[in-house]
């Protein structure tokens, strides 16, 4: 489930992955699990050291450490890497301002999940849980020894505080399904709360939901008045591992880990959160942010430019094998990297005319001369997984849509799913061109004597894309001259973050580059991307799509029960999102390029979900030293 505002580029959504563990991952000592269930009443009462609603728990209750981690990795040392443009506020829950990076890394929640499996959670704050067969509550019981970073005891009061905090100041899209989900939180006891759901919430969504809220401290809340959906330079204190250390504005952020952090004897925590110091360093755009990464400003790089990567790893301390050049496996799902198309603006209510738009991005063109052949293309937003569907519908698709086939695009039950276009080895596919000058006309838009397409109005198509990013110049550019050669009234646009983010979250756009990273087991977070309810509000739901079909389709995805029909529903979910064509496909990379200088180490597999470097890898001091004692390294 989805409760952050981060509007994610390709880098932050990345860096958001390879964090999501250290937030929520560190600090639970697995509970004994109980095989045996407890009779109450005709109550059957289940209590474990973890969940997974499909009932596959990798790891027993006394494993001594996670798979992937080294466990006697050393700790000391600290990892820094890059930050695009600023930021203007500490608190990454509100849509006002721009959240540093990694604000969120001082909050823990009650369950977490791991970076090698798929739907299991385990205790964190909390040390289990318990719940009935129905499903239709859930107790956990926190450590005691759980502490915030000021010393004060997380409590179930703070547990409470939390989920009421959320319903009433929380993100709308996230609210809206929270108010579905839960019906309310009780306290039991100092350390106990339980959660009641309501009767008709999905059932796979219900403990991931509540064991998910990442817990504040009720009495700092109070004691300074903050809000929780406003833009403030304080963070809030929570119980992670790292805390807020300093910062200067437009520059950088450092986090260190609280020595007196509660949970770092616990077995979880093994190998992991090795560095005493995490920094981020902020650059206007990636070329500067690259000349700094050679210059030693900050000593570990994911790299997001196929060009860079090919081309500018060409310097003195890569060549002397100061820094270290390496791919690693990255078996997640793609990030749905894509054009959108805003559907709220009255140019695109046409699908002819978002039809044409995606046969005048050239892929093949831009893989081949751009990106150095490094990249394959997204067509499903499942893609890289077996959630993504293909070719014609399957009965078991045809099953779910056709009841819906009068709420879906025309030709759902029978064509071949949507696809990326494929085009040619020019940077204009004359055939493309001429397929999409076609779809204009027959969208009555038609090409004038001065060359720009107009409807019977006489009103241009007008298209403006918004970027940030230089780094998207050489890729948008010549998408541009194409939709120009085609009629359209097409101009590009960079603006700076700050004015980004405000035109984004105003949804003041045509188009822009989005992301739509989605789940292995997707759930009710599917209703903040396509729902129609929370459309005009939801900060993931980019494009605005609105449609009954696809609100039924999430719904079946919500109630599957079995893997089976999970993957069916999805399947037919990801063909009907397709068939609205509100995006033009991008491209993903199965690798984890990273640059490093070398004093930092890694497990020799790493984990499948997760990169991990600001998690489970660890700083090799004797490498530092020879680093700086060469000159090479401040």
């Amino acid at each position: 489930m989805k409760s952050m505002p981060a509007h994610s580029t390709a880098r932050t959504a990345r860096m958001a992955d390879s964090l999501k563990l250290l937030v929520l991952g560190f600090g639970f000592l697995i509970l004994a699990l109980f095989s045996a269930t407890l009779a109450q009443g005709e109550e059957k009462i289940i209590k474990s050291h973890g969940y997974s609603f499909f009932g596959d728990l990798k790891y027993p209750a006394d494993f001594q450490h996670l798979d992937y981690v080294n466990p006697d990795a050393p700790k000391g040392g600290e990892i820094s890497t890059w930050g695009f443009g600023t930021f203007d506020s500490m608190n990454p829950y509100s849509r006002k301002g721009t959240s540093g990076a990694l604000a969120s890394a001082a909050f823990e929640s009650l369950m977490s999940g791991t970076a090698d499996e798929i739907g299991a959670i385990y205790g964190l704050l909390a040390n289990g849980l318990e719940y009935p067969e129905d499903l239709s509550w859930v107790i956990f019981d926190i450590r005691p020894e759980a502490r915030f970073s000021d010393g004060a005891p997380v409590t179930s009061e703070d547990a409470k505080f939390t989920y009421e905090l959320f319903l009433k100041d929380g993100l709308p899209s996230y609210k809206a399904v929270l108010a579905q989900i839960v019906e309310g939180a009780e306290v039991l006891g100092p350390l106990r709360i339980k959660y009641t759901f309501k009767e008709d919430a999905p059932l796979r969504d219900r403990i991931p939901m509540v064991g998910g809220f990442p817990i504040k401290s009720k009495a700092w809340f109070e004691k300074t008045g903050a809000g929780l959906d406003e833009s403030r330079m304080e963070p809030a204190i929570g119980s992670g591992q790292y805390v807020l250390d300093s910062y200067e504005v437009n520059r950088w952020i450092k986090y260190k880990r609280n020595p007196d952090y509660w949970g770092n004897d616990l077995p979880i925590n093994r190998g992991r959160g090795n560095f005493d110091f995490i920094r981020i360093e902020y650059f206007a755009d990636g070329n500067a942010a690259f000349e700094g990464f050679k210059s030693g400003a900050y000593t570990f790089k994911l790299e997001n430019s196929s060009k860079t990567w090919a081309t500018g790893y060409d310097f003195p301390a890569l060549n002397d094998g100061h820094v270290v050049k390496k791919t690693l496996p990255d078996g997640g799902i793609a990030t749905g990297q894509s054009f959108v198309m805003n559907l709220r603006r009255p140019q695109f209510q046409d699908m002819k005319v978002r039809e044409a738009i995606a046969h005048l991005f050239n892929f093949e063109w831009a893989n081949e001369s751009l990106f150095y052949g490094q990249y394959a293309r997204v067509h499903s937003f499942w893609e890289n997984s077996e959630f993504a569907a293909t070719g014609i519908p399957t009965p078991e698709e045809l099953a779910l849509l056709t009841p819906l086939a009068d709420k879906l695009p025309e030709g759902i039950l029978t064509d071949e799913v949507v696809m990326g276009v494929t085009s040619g080895m020019r940077a204009t596919d004359r055939k493309n061109l001429r397929a999409a000058s076609a779809l204009l006309e027959e969208a009555g838009w038609i090409v004038g004597d001065d060359g720009l397409r107009r409807n019977a109005a006489g009103e241009t198509l007008k298209i403006e894309l918004l970027e940030r990013s230089p780094a998207f110049d050489r890729v948008v550019l010549p998408f541009v001259e194409n939709l120009k050669a085609a009629g359209i009234d097409a101009t590009y646009n960079r603006v700076d973050p700050a004015q980004y983010t405000d035109r984004t979250r105003n949804y003041d756009f045509d188009v822009i580059t989005d992301q739509f990273p989605m789940s292995m087991e997707p759930g009710s977070g599917l209703k903040q991307y396509f729902g129609s309810e929370t459309a005009d509000e939801s900060v993931f739901n980019s494009m605005g799509i609105k449609s009954e079909g696809i609100d039924a389709l999430i719904s079946h995805v919500v109630n599957a029960t079995d893997k089976e029909t999970l993957k069916i529903s999805v399947r037919a979910l990801d063909r009907a999102l397709r068939a609205y064509r509100f995006w033009v496909p991008q491209w993903y990379n199965a690798t984890h390029r990273v640059a490093y200088w070398d004093m930092y180490e890694h497990p020799e597999t790493i984990a499948p979900f997760s990169l991990g470097e600001l998690d489970y890898w660890w700083y090799n001091a004797d490498k530092a030293k020879a680093l700086k004692d060469a000159g090479v390294l401040r």
